[in-house]
């Protein structure tokens, strides 16, 4: 009986020397210059212990076991380290931590993404969450230097429709749902919806971006009414010790200039980022119909933000976006100053965005923090054609403060935030004034919480009022269990909403003309429900020769009673709210493959979107069922880029019954890099696929054109070209 006492208390004495937690702290920092690394990952593997850098790249893991654990550390560029540790450790001091510039290109598997407001590496959120960073974003910023529509319209699930034939304007689509549907926000604040999301994707340019995140699906839990079918979130870069002062001088074929330059340096106390631009480009018409495929512009961007650090623990950002562009497309005649009788139609536009950021971040401890966001957006608009003018103020503002802690289980973040939006239409001789003023008050709390070291659930409930229509209620609930090391699987639930405004993809297409003011009265917002389903699984084959990745989704959203415009008597529009639903439900396949120097990607999304009126279901407009993405990279590193890339679009229903055509487009990218600049080149839509080709874009005269669906590019083949500057 004693020997079975002494067993017994030998057990639970170890049992608890190896339930004792403890701390580890560590410096990350560049291996050759010794720079500190700011939000580089550490995690402790097979578990959900893990952490990002702060500003002077320190790190704290808090509740490991005692026992033998390897650490990983990631940061983006970087080769992947790994210590073995045995706990509790004999130095107290924090460990310092070099990592050594990567070379095979996987470190962007564990970025930390800020979108779903926790501090998790990408393969440790249970909430999906497609990343562009890097590499990628520097090589479709080769292709597309002055906007990001290329960037977010070649991933799987996203496609820009293009509302104006003549003027180039686009909205995203998230698997196949419009563009009204996807909120867009930067650094966590909306800057881009109603009136100034109209031209959004078009003057908003990569070069100052550290990367973009994506999340598919319901996310209105996450930072309120809008982002039924995704949200974007553009992340900016921010200065370090190193100076980064890049630039960017590009020309195409289509007779556009992109000029950009980009400047950030970390002081003692103060840092700053400066990002200015100049884009332009002369009318073109490659199709030789006499109308702009790509119109003439002019835009000019400067972004200057400055950051205080008072302390380790106290940051303040603050930030001014300020951009300015005057775009005409239309009879190519007139727009070279040849204007007559027969050749008179334009359309112009003309606005001026100005926004400021603010964020106030403090620290507590190593575990919880406070947080202080505030936004003020300006955005003035004109849209001319002969004989009509639409114009207006949109004025927006964000105030946001929250509370978030890392437990030793659970993560939570606790926050209420303010929001006004306010658009002033500049009214004319005999309209209604389509003008708007709306205010919402929310409260929200998230918990992501380690059941298992396999397996973590991220909830969160969100309550906003809006002051036109009323309360809404917001759960969303995803999971993720991590099998083994090759598989993991994500399931994601949610709920969403959308105060309807005027200004959608429909009245775009039309510049809001006949369009009448909503009848908020009699209009409710638009609500859904939403799922999605993943598998991922990784390995190596041969020897581990080849990288191998597979990440396979299902996704189902339903809008319930959307509103819709619908054109009544004579030429006017009418925002109508019938008994109905959209629905969209499908998959998308995302495959990576990697051999030496080789990536080869390989996406396919299948999006079925219906219309439910009624007894009527009809199929959604301008949406590809089928999709087919392909792109081949090979890498020398800081040598050689070489890209080629196809994409496949099944045929797409179209507003006045009829079908699109199919098509295929294809490009060919090359970059040559040397330490202090690169040279590139970017054979765009080398086949020369022009919805031009498939047949007339309109109907009736050159001088009053009605114009269809544009479902297919316009602009054809374009090469373009430049020089890029690290100084």
């Amino acid at each position: 009986m004693k020997k079975l006492t002494v067993l017994v208390a030998a057990l639970l004495y170890a049992t608890v020397i190896y339930s004792q937690n403890n701390t580890f702290r560590a410096v990350i920092k560049d291996g050759k210059t010794n720079i500190s690394l700011s939000r580089a990952s550490a995690q402790v593997l097979g578990s959900f212990i893990g952490a990002s850098s702060d500003s002077l790249g320190a790190v704290t893991l808090h509740n490991i076991p005692s026992g033998k654990h390897i650490i990983e550390f990631r940061f983006i560029g970087y080769d992947i380290r790994r210590d073995t540790l045995i706990f509790p450790l004999t130095q107290t001091a924090p460990l310092e931590i070099g990592l050594e510039l990567a070379g095979d290109g996987d470190e962007l598997e564990e970025v930390v993404v800020s979108a779903t407001r926790s501090s998790r590496t990408i393969d440790n959120i249970p909430t999906r969450v497609e990343v562009i960073a890097g590499e990628e974003l520097d090589e479709k910023g080769n292709m597309k230097p002055g906007d990001i529509r290329m960037l977010l319209a070649e991933s799987t699930g996203i496609q820009t429709q293009q509302t104006s034939a003549t003027s180039a304007n686009a909205s995203i689509r998230i698997q196949g749902l419009d563009g009204k549907y996807t909120q867009m926000i930067r650094d966590g604040l909306p800057l881009y919806s109603g009136f100034s999301g109209g031209l959004g994707l078009l003057q908003i340019a990569p070069l100052d971006l550290q990367q973009v995140e994506v999340i598919k699906g319901s996310s209105s839990t996450l930072y309120g009414g809008g982002a039924i079918a995704g949200l974007v979130n553009l992340v900016s870069k921010k200065p370090t010790e190193e100076r980064q002062f890049d630039f960017l001088l590009n020309g195409t074929s289509a007779l556009g200039i992109d000029v950009s330059a980009f400047y950030a340096q970390k002081f003692r106390g103060v840092g700053t980022t400066v990002y200015a631009a100049y884009n332009g480009g002369i009318a073109y018409d490659p199709a030789d119909i006499g109308l702009t495929a790509i119109p003439q512009f002019d835009r000019f961007t400067l972004n200057p933000k400055l950051f205080v650090y008072f302390n380790d623990n106290t940051t303040l950002t603050a930030g001014i976006n300020a951009t300015t562009e005057k775009r005409i497309g239309g009879d190519m005649q007139y727009i070279k100053g040849n204007g007559s009788s027969e050749h008179s139609y334009f359309e112009e536009n003309k606005t001026g965005r100005y926004s400021t950021q603010l964020e106030l971040e403090h620290r507590l401890n190593d575990n919880a923090k406070l947080v202080f966001k505030n936004s003020v957006s300006y955005y003035n608009r004109s849209i001319g054609l002969p004989a009509y003018r639409f114009s207006g103020d949109q004025v927006s503002t964000f105030t946001e403060a929250s509370y978030s802690r890392n437990g030793e289980q659970a993560e939570w973040v606790v926050g209420a935030n303010f929001l006004t939006d306010i658009f002033d239409e500049d009214q004319t001789t005999g309209t209604t004034a389509r003008n708007y003023n709306y205010t919402t008050v929310g409260a929200f709390i998230q918990n992501t919480w380690n059941t298992t070291r396999k397996f973590s659930i991220e909830s969160g409930i969100r309550g906003d009022y809006h002051d036109e229509f009323g309360f809404f209620f917001l759960p969303r609930i995803s999971a993720l269990w991590k099998i083994d090391e090759q598989f993991s699987t994500r399931l994601g639930s949610g709920l969403g909403y959308k105060a309807p405004t005027v200004f959608t993809e429909d009245a775009e297409r039309v510049q809001f003309r006949g369009v009448l003011p909503l009848d908020v009265d009699n209009t409710k917002a638009e609500q859904s429900n939403g799922a999605n389903y993943d598998i991922n699984y990784r390995t190596s084959l041969f020897d581990e020769k080849i990288g191998f990745s597979i990440n396979h989704m299902f996704f189902y959203t339903r809008i319930n009673n959307p509103v819709l415009l619908t054109q009544t008597t004579g030429k006017n529009y009418q925002y109508v709210q019938p008994e109905g639903n959209f629905n969209t439900k499908g998959m998308e396949t995302n495959i990576k493959l990697t051999y030496d120097d080789f990536k080869l990607f390989v996406g396919y999304t299948y999006a079925d979107v219906n219309q439910h009126i009624g007894n009527t279901t009809t199929t959604y407009p301008l949406v590809s069922r089928h999709r087919l993405n392909h792109v081949l990279m090979y890498e020398i590193e800081e040598k050689w880029k070489v890209g080629a890339e196809a994409y496949y679009f099944s045929p797409q229903q179209l507003n006045d019954g009829a079908t699109g055509k199919s098509y295929w487009t294809a490009g060919l990218m090359l970059e040559r890099i040397w330490e202090r600049f690169s040279l590139f080149i970017n054979f765009e839509n080398f086949t020369d696929t022009r919805q031009t080709k498939f047949g007339p874009i309109y109907s009736g005269s050159i001088t009053n054109p009605v114009f269809g669906d544009i479902y297919a590019p316009v602009d054809g083949f374009v090469i373009n070209g430049g020089i890029k500057l690290r100084l």
